[in-house]
């Protein structure tokens, strides 16, 4: 088990929980875990976290579907809500906003079924993560929804430590500005890995595996 701490709470009622030390992903090394796993299955704060990125986007962002990424479906559907309580526009012909899951081939690009498509095709996509560091899943999902038609309109996450990602703006709750020591390197520049300390924990958009 890796250690976590609360960053104090600075935007809203949504906590941040983090740990420090030496974590690999799939494209980085990083210097900080951050955990969202309540912001994605806990339902009130989800409920916050909803609302504080809402806030953040401003009124003139149209939303026909949330494309959930790195597991983010409950806060997608509480995104959507605060969407629709808003009073955003949405242009499909039923006047709501989906909600879809990508799903990945055997080389790791996403798809959509024929009955997904719809749902993609003509309409505006906000891609929504869980945090947004290195803008490489961000990337994979823009050209997914190009491939297919659709329109992307906004890129959210709860952390972001990038202001955009493919000439889009990425709205979070927190930034690399509340956390400013945060630091990814490319594994083969890693200088925790130069100097010989080992990893602490694999971590991806499911969570932590100690070593």
């Amino acid at each position: 088990m890796i250690e976590l701490t609360h960053l104090p709470v600075r935007h809203g009622k949504v906590p941040l929980r983090l740990a420090r030390g030496h974590f690999a992903t799939n494209h980085s090394h990083i210097n900080y875990y951050i955990d969202l796993t309540f912001q994605k299955a806990r339902l009130s704060e989800a409920k916050d976290s909803a609302y504080e990125l809402v806030s953040n986007m401003g009124n003139n962002v149209p939303v026909d579907t949330i494309l959930c990424l790195d597991g983010t479906t409950v806060l997608g559907t509480c995104v959507a809500d605060e969407l629709t309580k808003a009073g955003y526009r949405t242009v499909n012909a039923h006047k709501t906003i989906y909600i879809a899951e990508p799903e990945y081939n055997s080389n790791s690009q996403i798809i959509f079924r024929d009955n997904i498509q719809p749902m993609i095709r003509g309409k505006h996509i906000l891609v929504l993560m869980a945090s947004v560091t290195t803008g490489y899943t961000a990337k994979k999902a823009i050209e997914a929804i190009g491939y297919y038609g659709g329109q992307v309109t906004s890129i959210c996450g709860i952390y972001r430590a990038v202001d955009e990602v493919g000439g889009y703006p990425v709205h979070s709750i927190y930034s690399v500005a509340d956390l400013p020591d945060y630091e990814s390197y490319d594994y083969r520049d890693c200088p925790y890995c130069k100097a010989g300390r080992r990893i602490d924990a694999l971590v991806n958009s499911f969570g932590y595996s100690a070593l």
